[in-house]
């Protein structure tokens, strides 16, 4: 393709989203951006950003944290990008482009990357005030603020962005609803079966979920703002914000007004090179196009390979976009939600392999046809096997399906390493890269880190749900290859966390410094380590403390250096950069007068109050400099630090057991407190959750708790390795009909065991996977001393016990440790400006404005001139 002599050709881009950007990475990459001019009409007042991640806006991540673009990329290759001009006309006879400026260009070669917009239903109110689309920046920005004064929120579409929405109002503090049309939720990615695990666990979330039904109208009040909705079943709903996230249609106005062929339901029509059927001069990727295939793709995946295609075609190479893998992994409101291949057994003879566990919210299933090709699945709540179950597509796995499909802990499932899968297995779908090509970049191309192949293949760069397989592809490829693999804890120390726990304990060694300089690689040595083996050196300090003369104390001389945000204050650091305090409620039992207690400080030094998950009463809002001061008024009134904040054990759980319930069979709440007194304080690789339940109905969910304890007619059954939260995993069963003392022993060795053996920051549910011979190795160490080293576990507990201390007294009592507590070091007395909050349903919330996180108002750059901010 030509241009006028003497000048350059020119590549015009309307659009600058995802797509338009990987665009222009493309076309740099083959080095176009050196011979032709590039313009960018971007209609956004900002340049491309990950859209994929748009509601991490509101978990406080600002515009910057999720830009794509690279200013120093765009300056570096010459390219003119225009943000807030989009392209107004097109005159392809003439070959030019009018943007809203006025600025008229002429181009070589057009290239459409417009994208979509929300489709909103024609309903009546519609356009009302209160009502809002989920789909910029400035949209999200739109709805935070009429949140402010809005109480109950309604989200029109069960889709992947109509949770997200939801998930958002609730964030907001908004009591939120999901109305979606069809019979589930996520209609498009998951089955009946799937829609249902995930219905339950949304609606346990505190949302209201209503299927089946369509919106027939925006109900407005006199002065034309929402009040609610009527639904078609005839019910209504009170609203005062509503969210239209109904799905999304190609933006090809343009294309049509300028005379470009677009499909019957739309999207600009183009050939398998993405050139628009109608004129080659013209391109349309991403979104806004209408492929060969005659599929729309609405994912970023195939938004890239159109791209590159593209690029591909202008540079007269060999490229072309047939139809894309519609694979999808994602995190819904903290619920794992992944489908693939043909995830709805739409092939002929398919058979179903099909794991649910309502009460855990996963369900699982695999299309696996009559051969045993594995034609697709389903995964929610557990997507962990996503990688590698992906990658198996379209081949015959090396295992049955149904050793697929079991979650940990209920049976034996396969696990499927790297060498398992086929060298066309397609480990990056965002980029097509597979398996082949990852092991080419480590022989061929000398990578040895993760990084260094994501640099060379682009794998992991796109949504990021293959960046597990990819290291373990990488790891494998390197063992393979003869190459030592650095398994060490980080950059400053070449032994894993196990042997620098084996190095602490054998040669007594109570401070970070003497490790380092004693063990630690040859160029870490007198240096001042890292973020990495800091803290998990001082973990193994602390959890060793009494068997090797240490102080356990984490605020004690070097130790405080060694500490996190949250360890280094004794409490939570919040999003507005107040903490929260927690103090320790064993077993859940409190007497009215504690509570009082709480309820009178949380008056008096204003803070939110809520009851948490584990049975505590949890206290936000907390100044730097006030924690000192509640934690002496609870200290006066029994009280305890409940280590919220730290890798150490944080409550354990009980029913009422048999001294309140008719079926209860012992007494859960006299374990648990029992239990919670004698591991309170314990340090380890990671937090540590328990519960007791007093029967086998399982009220305190003993069984997602890293220990677990589920009463019987005969004693106590233990179950460990349990986890609730985004990976789900059931406990599994040690040892069963124990007495007391059997129990506490028992629960002694293991978790000690877990501290001498675990990773940095590895949980115990991911422990047990991990420790070769997993349940089986755990159980002979420790019911039947397979290693001798019981009672070593055990005197190091007695140890434990014995040395314990309450952080916050210690604390409260010490003028030394008190000095730390302040906003600005040379400014003691003065709080920190930018901590406002304002009332919400007779508390307060954080007065946070959603883009404006770190930003701190004129007034207080004039009150900390001069100051140094801790």
């Amino acid at each position: 393709m030509t241009a006028t002599p003497g000048n350059p050709p020119t590549i015009v881009l309307v659009g600058h989203g995802m797509v338009g950007q990987r665009f222009l990475e493309a076309l740099a990459e083959r080095g176009l951006t050196g011979t032709h001019r590039v313009v960018v009409l971007c209609e956004e007042p900002r340049p491309a950003y990950d859209r994929v991640q748009l509601t991490s806006y509101f978990s406080g991540k600002t515009p910057e944290d999720l830009s794509l673009t690279d200013m120093a990329f765009i300056e570096e290759h010459g390219i003119e990008l225009r943000v807030g001009d989009p392209a107004e006309t097109i005159d392809r006879e003439a070959r030019k482009v009018t943007a809203r400026s006025g600025l008229v260009v002429e181009y070589d070669v057009l290239v459409l990357a417009t994208g979509s917009y929300p489709f909103v239903p024609p309903v009546p109110g519609k356009d009302a005030e209160g009502c809002f689309v989920y789909r910029t920046i400035e949209d999200l920005l739109a709805i935070e603020e009429y949140a402010k004064n809005a109480t109950t929120g309604a989200v029109v579409g069960g889709g992947l962005l109509g949770l997200e929405a939801a998930g958002a109002l609730k964030g907001l503090g908004l009591t939120s609803h999901i109305v979606e049309l069809a019979p589930r939720l996520m209609p498009v990615q998951v089955d009946e079966g799937g829609g249902a695990a995930l219905l339950r666990t949304i609606e346990e979330m505190g949302l209201s979920v209503h299927t089946g039904v369509g919106t027939q109208e925006i109900v407005t009040g006199a002065d034309g703002a929402v009040t609610g909705m009527k639904l078609s079943d005839g019910s209504e709903l009170a609203a005062d914000l509503v969210v239209f996230s109904a799905g999304v249609r190609p933006r090809d106005q343009l294309a049509r007004d300028c005379g470009l062929a677009v499909g019957e339901r739309g999207g600009i029509s183009v050939d398998e090179r993405c050139r628009t059927v109608t004129d080659e001069r013209v391109f349309a990727i991403g979104e806004c196009a209408l492929a060969s295939d005659g599929r729309v793709y609405g994912l970023v995946a195939p938004g890239y390979e159109q791209a590159e295609t593209a690029a591909a075609t202008i540079a007269d190479d060999e490229a072309s976009f047939t139809g894309a893998d519609l694979s999808t992994k994602l995190k819904l409101l903290g619920v794992d939600v992944a489908s693939f291949g043909d995830a709805h057994g739409t092939a002929e003879d398919c058979l179903d392999v099909v794991y649910s566990d309502s009460r855990a919210g996963l369900y699982k299933k695999l299309v696996v046809g009559r051969d045993g090709t594995l034609l697709g699945g389903i995964l929610i709540g557990d997507a962990e096997a996503y990688g590698t179950l992906r990658a198996f597509t379209g081949s015959v796995p090396p295992v049955s399906p149904e050793s697929l499909v079991l979650p940990a802990g209920a049976g034996a499932p396969a696990q499927l390493g790297p060498a398992a899968l086929p060298d066309d297995a397609v480990i990056c779908s965002c980029h097509n890269v597979t398996k082949g090509t990852i092991r080419g970049a480590v022989t061929e191309h000398s990578c040895t880190t993760v990084p260094e192949v994501k640099k060379c293949t682009r794998a992991g760069t796109g949504c990021g749900s293959c960046v597990k397989v990819l290291g373990q592809l990488v790891t494998a490829e390197l063992e393979a290859s003869g190459v030592e693999v650095d398994k060490g804890l980080c950059g400053c120390f070449a032994q894993t966390r196990e042997e620098l726990y084996e190095i602490v304990g054998a040669l007594r060694i109570t401070s970070y410094r003497e490790l380092l300089d004693r063990h630690g690689r040859e160029g870490a040595r007198g240096g001042e380590g890292c973020e990495v083996c800091k803290p998990a050196v001082g973990s193994i300090i602390a959890s060793l403390a009494p068997a090797i003369g240490a102080s356990g104390y984490v605020l004690d001389g070097e130790q405080a250096a060694l500490q996190d945000t949250n360890d280094h204050f004794l409490a939570n650091l919040q999003r507005n950069g107040s903490y929260s305090v927690v103090p320790r409620i064993p077993g859940g039992e409190i007497a009215p007068e504690k509570l009082i207690v709480i309820g009178e400080i949380a008056r008096d030094f204003g803070l939110y109050t809520k009851i948490t998950g584990g049975q505590r009463i949890d206290m936000f809002g907390a100044r730097v400099e006030q924690l000192p001061l509640i934690w002496a008024r609870l200290v006066d009134a029994g009280f305890e630090s409940g280590h919220a904040y730290g890798k150490s054990l944080r409550t354990v759980k009980s029913c009422v057991g048999q001294t309140w319930c008719r079926y209860g069979v012992q007494d859960s709440v006299r374990m648990a407190i029992d239990l919670e007194l004698r591991y309170r304080g314990l340090r380890s690789p990671h937090k540590l959750k328990s519960a007791v339940s007093g029967c086998a109905r399982e009220c305190a969910e003993a069984q997602s708790k890293d220990f677990g304890v589920i009463a019987t007619s005969n004693g106590w059954n233990l179950y460990v390795g349990g986890n609730g939260g985004a990976t789900p995993r059931h406990a599994d069963l040690l040892a069963q009909d124990l007495s007391d003392a059997e129990l506490v022993r028992l629960i002694d060795r293991f978790l000690m065991f877990y501290i001498r053996t675990a990773d940095k920051l590895e949980r115990t549910s991911t422990w047990l996977e991990r420790i070769p011979g997993g349940l089986d190795h755990v159980r002979d160490v420790v019911v039947h001393d397979s290693l001798g080293i019981c009672d070593e576990l055990e005197s190091l507990m007695r140890a434990h016990v014995s040395h314990y201390r309450d952080e916050w007294a210690e604390t409260i009592n010490d003028p030394e440790k008190l000095a730390r507590f302040v906003s600005f070091v040379n400014a003691p007395d003065t709080p920190d400006p930018v901590v406002g909050f304002v009332p919400e349903r007779d508390q307060m919330k954080p007065d946070l404005p959603l883009l404006d996180i770190g930003r701190r108002p004129a007034s207080a750059d004039d009150l900390l001139e001069g100051s140094t901010r801790r």
